[in-house]
């Protein structure tokens, strides 16, 4: 790169994002339980309205998102008005941090939390600010005290990943209290769903300025490879996201798929329920073999080991079984592999898989 020609500071501090592993050479009926994905896929519904829409594939997409707010309104009984939607949740992320952090602001997020917090604040010219998690859990207390005049966000995933715990209403009703007059809390619920009778914080939003929800239709609702999220949050910090969100960031194809898959309430329940249902049989069935792991809210489970030797070595023999979880060393967790919670199958295979390195079979 020429001398003159360099990038904005901050942007070459930001290590490139590593995804999951997808595929395995020279192995053929992979399993693949590394990107939290829902093996039950999209509903049919979904995949109906995504058919569909090929027929109005050369006409511009809606600019306002009309018909996916109004039913996200009626789902969840929020204003559409107070809803934006973006490409997966991640864009609302960004869109955050480059309209209210600067030079100078910093971003406060949790040491296990979702790395974009922290490449969306480096993106955006910030500082990110690490506070410590209590034993793999939110910390409000840690966060109040590394808040000051220069805090503009505060990330806080709930539940969270990769740890899949979360910290409850009161306890956000605390933190969103007792922060900055010119901070603003972030909850990102992408896991939000697969908590029975959780709001993910709209309940908390409502009568406040100063608290933002985001969600995306990548889990649950089967839809990772349309990439669509949405946020709620204050008219006035909607209105400021909407200004800076591109006109046509969303497909027709993906807002009609998303549209169908969150009026489907139905089919979201029974995934709900299929996904809690073996979380808990694969978490007990790990436990039972010496790998523990905390109380899962999400649709994954933190597995535990002795030390990183013996992670690394449980990874490498899942991978020769041909099944592909995901290290989480960069989490700063390398003790830990985060494992999807598949359908019965898949957990009956990863389990079997752990036994043989285990040597229990």
């Amino acid at each position: 790169m020429a001398d003159g020609i360099q990038p904005q500071p901050g942007i070459m501090d930001i290590a490139l994002y590593q995804g999951g592993v997808a595929h395995l050479d020279g192995v053929s009926n992979v399993l693949k339980l590394s990107s939290n994905e829902n093996p039950l896929g999209p509903s049919d519904a979904a995949k109906e309205a995504f058919s569909r829409a090929v027929h109005n594939l050369h006409r511009y997409p809606s600019t306002e998102h009309a018909s996916l707010r109004a039913a996200i309104g009626d789902v969840w009984d929020v204003d559409p008005a107070q809803v934006i939607c973006g490409v997966g949740s991640d864009e609302i992320l960004h869109l955050l941090c480059q309209a209210y952090v600067g030079q100078g602001d910093e971003v406060i997020h949790t040491e296990h939390g979702f790395a974009i917090y922290r490449i969306a604040t480096l993106a955006a010219g910030g500082t990110p600010v690490e506070v410590p998690e209590r034993e793999r859990v939110t910390d409000v207390d840690a966060i109040l005290s590394a808040c000051n005049e220069r805090t503009k966000l505060v990330f806080i995933a709930n539940p969270n990943n990769p740890t899949g715990t979360m910290i409850g209403m009161a306890e956000l009703a605390r933190l969103a209290a007792g922060l900055p007059s010119q901070a603003m809390l972030v909850l990102d619920g992408a896991y939000a769903e697969y908590v029975e009778g959780y709001d993910a914080g709209l309940a908390l939003i409502i009568g406040r300025e100063n608290v933002v929800m985001t969600r995306t239709f990548s889990k649950i609702y089967g839809l990772g490879g349309l990439r669509v999220g949405w946020g709620f949050g204050p008219r006035a910090v909607i209105d400021v996201l909407n200004r800076i969100r591109g006109p046509f960031n969303l497909s027709s194809a993906a807002l009609a798929a998303a549209e169908a898959a969150v009026r489907d309430t139905a089919y979201t329940e029974k995934c709900r329920i299929e996904n809690a249902r073996w979380r808990e049989w694969m978490a007990t069935a790990l436990a039972e073999l010496g790998v523990p792991s905390d109380t899962s809210t999400a649709n994954f489970v933190l597995a535990r080991f002795a030390d990183e030797a013996e992670a690394l070595a449980c990874d490498g023999h899942l991978r020769s079984a041909g099944i592909i979880v995901r290290q989480v060393a960069g989490y700063k967790l390398p003790h830990c592999l985060r494992i999807t919670v598949g359908d019965e199958s898949a957990c009956r295979r990863v389990v079997h898989a752990v036994a043989q390195f285990k040597g229990a079979v």
